[in-house]
């Protein structure tokens, strides 16, 4: 018996419960594969900071070359990922993440040759420009596949896996940082870039048999079930109303350079944890490799419950504005104190780390949020250039950000000043939410009376 009959009424409630039902089956067959070349993508753009840890000593780099080359690979990504995006929406999304995923791969392993700055700098800035569009493909992606509530939990649940990936990846690097030492004459941080690209060329030739482009082509779906996937994307594209197709209009669309300052602000605070949680944590008085991994894992682990819990609860309450905001300044006020108990020596290095995890939990859950915000105003090409635009130009903060954390590194010792910056500038993310986005319901009033009048 068909799901739902085409052209035939559903009774109450049969519809929501056969698309919930064709949802699961959806989720299930993109959501963890998705989630698995995250996590890749994401171990081998931050295991960085982790080799940091025996890298600098072994090739007499200061701080301040770390801080410049973790954070050039975003110089990288702002330069390509439009591009890349405008290339998935005319190729189609397998065939740009099987290029994405492959070539990272090898970057990542070519960094195990790296012997100075130049040749860092440069390898970190390929390694950006050919991760560039995996991010915001997946979420151009997903909107072919999810209507808007149902999209910031299922970008809640893929982007865990950059929580999961800091789960993993610091148990995993120190192990092989600390084994590995010595194997055929090379340093663990070397082999921690070949063990960790090695599956992701892997995982991008699997990419080519496994993705399917479109709902229409999904030959693991029913026509019923195609049909109930393709009617929920056309009830929700109408009931959206009114949005800007022509990506050339986004350059001087108000609303997108909001966003991107939005944005910017959070992604500050998320690449500075991102890149210096391991130096907070050795600041802390830890310094075995693999105890720092471990407590960086449980970190991590809270982010992701942090990320899944707060997009699902926001899709209950068809809420976004507060969901995004509530989870910034936690975020921000928990980096705060933490700047504030890493000057006080006298207290247990452990509430260091719990205001860490809290200002890790409280940034990253505002991420996946962050993504129903363009859905508002963008539709179509727009949509496609508009993502990549926002993500590509919000992550120059990728870049200053922990470059600056390296200069006052240097020149202090301590990171202490750059948190109380960079919390400001998250809370300032915030804030900008709350004044500049208003509630959905006043916007679709707005279009209308704008209808109206002309």
């Amino acid at each position: 018996m068909s799901i739902i009959k085409q052209g035939m009424p559903a009774f109450a409630g049969e519809e929501d419960s056969a698309e919930a039902s064709v949802y699961r089956k959806v989720s299930w067959r993109l959501l963890p594969f998705l989630g698995v070349l995250w996590v890749l993508a994401w171990l081998d753009r931050v295991n960085i900071g982790f080799a940091k840890l025996q890298m600098l000593d072994a090739l007499k780099f200061s701080e301040a070359v770390y801080g410049l080359g973790a954070g050039i690979f975003f110089l990288g990504y702002f330069l390509f990922e439009v591009p890349s995006n405008m290339l998935l929406q005319k190729i189609g999304a397998k065939k740009t993440i099987m290029r994405i995923t492959i070539c990272w791969g090898v970057i990542c392993m070519l960094q195990t040759v790296v012997t100075t700055p130049t040749q860092f700098y440069l390898l970190r800035f390929l390694l950006g420009a050919f991760e560039a569009g995996f991010y915001p493909g997946v979420i151009l992606y997903l909107t072919y596949w999810y209507p808007s509530q149902r999209r910031a939990r299922a970008f809640g649940t893929f982007m865990s896996a950059s929580a999961i990936a800091g789960v993993l990846g610091g148990p995993l690097a120190g192990w092989i940082m600390t084994s590995m030492g010595g194997v055929h004459g090379m340093h663990g941080w070397q082999w921690l870039f070949i063990l960790e690209g090695i599956p992701s060329v892997l995982a991008g030739i699997f990419a080519w048999f496994y993705m399917t482009d479109k709902p229409e082509q999904a030959r693991w779906l029913t026509d019923d079930e195609k049909h109930v996937v393709l009617d929920a994307l056309r009830r929700d594209n109408a009931a959206m109303g009114e949005r800007g197709h022509d990506w050339r209009s986004l350059f001087t669309n108000r609303k997108v350079w909001l966003l991107i300052a939005i944005f910017f602000c959070l992604l500050c605070a998320n690449s500075t944890l991102t890149f210096w949680i391991p130096t907070i944590i050795k600041d802390l008085g830890v310094s075995a490799p693999m105890a720092v991994g471990w407590i960086a894992a449980v970190a991590y682990l809270c982010g992701a419950v942090g990320m899944i819990a707060n997009g699902a609860h926001s899709d209950r309450r068809n809420e976004v504005r507060w969901h995004f905001s509530g989870a910034a300044i936690a975020g921000g006020v928990s980096m705060l104190v933490l700047a504030a108990l890493l000057g006080v020596a006298a207290l247990p290095p452990v509430i260091a780390m719990l205001a860490m995890t809290a200002a890790l939990v409280g940034t990253m859950s505002a991420i996946p949020v962050f993504w129903q915000l363009p859905n508002r105003y963008l539709a179509g090409g727009a949509a496609a250039v508009g993502v990549a635009l926002i993500n590509s130009v919000s992550n120059l903060a990728g870049f200053g950000a922990p470059y600056v954390m390296g200069l006052i590194k240097n020149a202090t010792g301590r990171v202490t000043s750059g948190l109380y910056i960079v919390a400001v500038i998250e809370i300032l993310a915030a804030v900008l939410v709350l004044v500049g986005i208003r509630k959905l319901g006043h916007e679709r009033d707005d279009k209308q009376d704008n209808k109206q009048e002309a």
